[in-house]
């Protein structure tokens, strides 16, 4: 269970890092999602990963969950839906305002020039 949980994560972490370093701003925002699934997914196996077991200390429980990683992943879940949804608005707005949504590398020596209209 453990190696699969961490093969999970790896494959969140991987993907996110691709998609983040992508030059169009949604792949960003979905990059970003994903390493922020990854986060919550890290966050929850950090508490022990036991199937079954309450997530509070009772009189005859030898076994419990901790509740504290499950806090915190739930409020980090809250937290990013909140952000995703203002740095979409914020992506979307910019798309907008300029109809493309490619980020400009300062670094680039040759960048694509814009296609002329035909005027005729």
């Amino acid at each position: 269970m453990e190696f699969l949980v961490a093969s999970a994560i790896g494959i969140l972490t991987a993907a996110g890092i691709y998609l983040v370093l992508r030059l169009r701003t949604f792949p960003v925002i979905l990059g970003m999602s994903l390493l922020t699934y990854a986060v919550n997914v890290f966050l929850f196996a950090s508490g022990r990963l036991t199937i079954g077991a309450p997530p509070i200390l009772v009189k005859g429980v030898e076994t419990y969950t901790d509740p504290l990683p499950q806090a915190l992943v739930l409020t980090a879940i809250v937290i990013s839906f909140g952000m995703t949804a203002v740095v979409v608005m914020i992506a979307l707005g910019a798309y907008l305002s300029s109809a493309d949504d490619t980020v400009n590398d300062p670094t680039d020596p040759d960048p694509q020039p814009e296609a002329e209209e035909d005027v005729a």
